[in-house]
């Protein structure tokens, strides 16, 4: 059963007034420390990750996350990807994306409001506004007074630190795709080339303008996520939930009052203040809910206060939350269903997949490609002779020695541009982490050619290894 998920109110204009919202800050409870935690831990990694070191041996760059554009290669640690291998990049797309589909079923939009860096950054630049100004009601206070020294001072401290947060996140963005050491000197010392100035200012821009400015409207106009978040909740997913049954009807309330005959709710709107998408949780669930839980937090903070139990806003299933609105404990997850059990499933067969292709993969690839203009030529003695561009790919760090031969047609010899000519098979040097492009011709005999198109196979074996690769290309010829 898919929850019904709520969507904006319509003023009967074609568009949505904007409202600035400025979240009340949560200064204890479980999901702001989480928050927290994550936030920082998430920060740490993306800017000091360039910085990590892994050592591939002499010539090969020694950082260990790269995306090397010049050298077209991309590297993790003890995985090196080349350009031919960019099915890798889809694999791991779509591990992330069944992971987010997994998660989304097991504890809602916990992506959204603990991991997405529209979330990270935006809570990053809510805090400096905090630092700067204080807390939700002395910023709303400064937006509505007039323009004086002190506001401009203010907001011009504000937008200096948004500014320096910004050119922190372009600056690590640009250094995953070179050395990182290198790249901060040569970026502090104007030395750094325009593309990497521009990258840094476009990154950077972006994050100032959406964490900023823009700040919830992502999550609720720009994210295609919201929209069909409720597609993969069922009643047993957490979600946030506010449980009507025991807070209405509500009312204000003072500690040590009795609450006999009315709800628990006592209607202090703290779950909408510190609401970072500025919704009332109260109204049931809404596309606008990024689960970050930090309502639950200001909620039980109120109902300590009040002397009541915790939980009026609650981070449960609506199995849970409907079994204890019928008096029974409500405290049964289960995660074991069909659909977590197909996530699983899938993550185990991609995740496998992918382990078992990297440890399996060959370490030498062939590329053939048949010259189009002329498909033949019949030489002065009746050879039929074939052009190839055969590209040969050497994935090891070390130099190889390959033996090359071609069988399918009686007769055929080869000859390298270069190079040997009217053999059989040929040795071919290949240097370490490089591609070696041969011009090659293939000669045949005319009677051994009977149609205009015979299956030619390149039979490439690493001597060293005993390791054969067969490639299969046709040779073309006039028939009979």
């Amino acid at each position: 059963m898919n929850q019904q998920v709520k969507e904006p109110q319509s003023s009967g204009s074609m568009y949505a007034e904007t409202v600035i919202i400025h979240p009340r800050h949560v200064k204890k409870g479980l999901f702001r420390a989480a928050k927290w935690w994550l936030m920082w831990g998430l920060l740490a990694f993306f800017h000091l990750a360039p910085f990590l070191r892994w050592d591939r041996g002499p010539g090969a760059p020694s950082q260990a996350i790269l995306a090397d554009i010049d050298g077209r290669r991309g590297y993790f640690f003890f995985i090196e990807i080349w350009p031919q291998e960019v099915y890798y990049l889809t694999g791991l797309l779509l591990f992330a994306a069944i992971t987010l589909f997994f998660m989304s079923a097991l504890a809602g939009r916990v992506w959204c409001g603990f991991l997405c860096w529209q979330t990270v950054y935006t809570d990053l630049f809510v805090q400096i506004e905090r630092w700067v100004v204080g807390d939700r009601s002395a910023r709303m206070n400064l937006e509505r007074a007039p323009w004086t020294a002190q506001k401009i001072v203010k907001k011009a401290v504000i937008q200096a630190g948004w500014l320096a947060v910004s050119a922190a996140c372009g600056i690590a963005f640009v250094l995953y795709f070179g050395d990182a050491f290198q790249m901060m000197k040569d970026i502090f010392t104007l030395e750094a080339s325009v593309g990497v100035y521009s990258f840094i200012a476009i990154i950077g821009g972006f994050c100032y303008l959406l964490a900023g400015f823009a700040r919830e409207q992502v999550c609720l106009y720009m994210c295609p996520y919201s929209r069909f978040q409720s597609a993969m909740f069922d009643e047993h997913s957490l979600i946030i939930s506010y449980e009507e049954w025991r807070g209405e009807p509500r009312a204000p309330a003072r500690k040590g009052q009795s609450f006999e005959g009315r709800g628990h709710c006592i209607d202090c709107k703290m779950c909408v203040q510190v609401c970072p998408t500025g919704i009332d949780i109260r109204e049931g669930l809404q596309m606008a809910c990024i689960g970050c839980g930090l309502c639950v937090d200001a909620c039980n903070t109120m109902m300590d206060r009040v002397g009541l139990p915790r939980g009026l806003i609650s981070y449960d299933s609506i199995t849970n939350v409907n079994s204890r609105a019928a008096g029974g404990p409500g405290n049964k997850t289960k995660l074991l269903r069909t659909r977590t059990i197909l996530y699983t499933l899938l993550l185990l067969v991609i995740g496998a997949g992918m382990a078992l292709s990297l440890g399996t993969r060959r370490t030498t690839e062939v590329n053939i490609l048949h010259e189009r203009a002329p498909m033949y030529v019949q030489m002065s003695n009746g050879t039929i002779r074939n052009g190839y561009t055969y590209k040969i790919l050497n994935m090891v760090r070390q130099d190889r020695v390959y033996n090359l031969k071609v069988v399918g047609i009686e007769g055929a010899t080869m000859e390298v541009v270069g190079g040997e000519s009217n053999v059989t098979q040929m040795d071919l040097s290949v240097p370490g982490d490089e591609i070696t492009t041969l011009r090659l011709y293939v000669n045949a005999p005319e009677e051994k050619v009977t149609d205009k198109k015979t299956d030619l196979i390149f039979i490439l074996t690493e001597k060293a290894e005993g390791t054969e690769l067969r490639s299969t290309s046709l040779f073309a010829g006039p028939g009979r």
